[in-house]
């Protein structure tokens, strides 16, 4: 039904190497794969023959646990018009207590109107959204405000725009300030 590979560090594997836990819910753990180290992304992908026999509405949804003491993070999903992905895998984090247990890899068989969208769509969203906070409050400092309406000087969009370069030149991490 689907398979997936961990670019530089295995061939393809299909889905024999993963464990069934439910009856549309399927397993990997890694330790099981003797890999020199940890994958950093995973392409995950459908045969044809299941592409085409999913039922409507529903879509394979990939997880991944980078630890068995933490939490499945939904990596994205797949269905016949996307029938393949790469995926980047999270790490184990900075959290207080130590990673303990084998990462997994998740595949779920779920209705695709219940699943969130992609982790990358919501980082996107996010920034979009800061960027945006951070235009609005220049053009604040620049208006001025006639019956409700804030007037801003016609050319703001440009002065923001160079003062915005200026700042992630200077400072290679603003960029990331942006994404929370």
């Amino acid at each position: 039904m689907f398979g997936v590979v961990f670019p530089d560090h295995t061939f393809p594997l299909d889905a024999t190497a993963f464990g069934q836990v439910a009856p549309n819910s399927w397993l990997l753990d890694l330790s099981t794969l003797s890999l020199a180290a940890a994958p950093r992304s995973a392409v995950v992908f459908l045969l044809p023959a299941a592409a085409a026999a999913l039922p409507p509405g529903k879509a394979v949804a990939v997880y991944f646990q980078a630890a068995g003491n933490r939490p499945f993070a939904f990596l994205g999903a797949l269905g016949p018009t996307r029938p393949s992905a790469s995926f980047q895998l999270p790490e184990a984090g900075d959290e207080p207590e130590p990673p303990v247990g084998p990462a997994k890899l998740g595949v779920a068989v779920e209705d695709a109107a219940a699943l969130p969208p992609p982790p990358d769509e919501q980082r996107a969203e996010r920034v979009a959204l800061r960027v945006g906070e951070n235009l609005f409050n220049f053009m604040q400092s620049f208006c001025g405000a006639d019956g409700g309406k804030l007037i801003v000087p016609t050319d703001i969009l440009d002065r923001w725009f160079r003062k915005f370069q200026e700042r992630a030149k200077k400072d290679p991490t603003y960029l990331k300030s942006f994404d929370f």
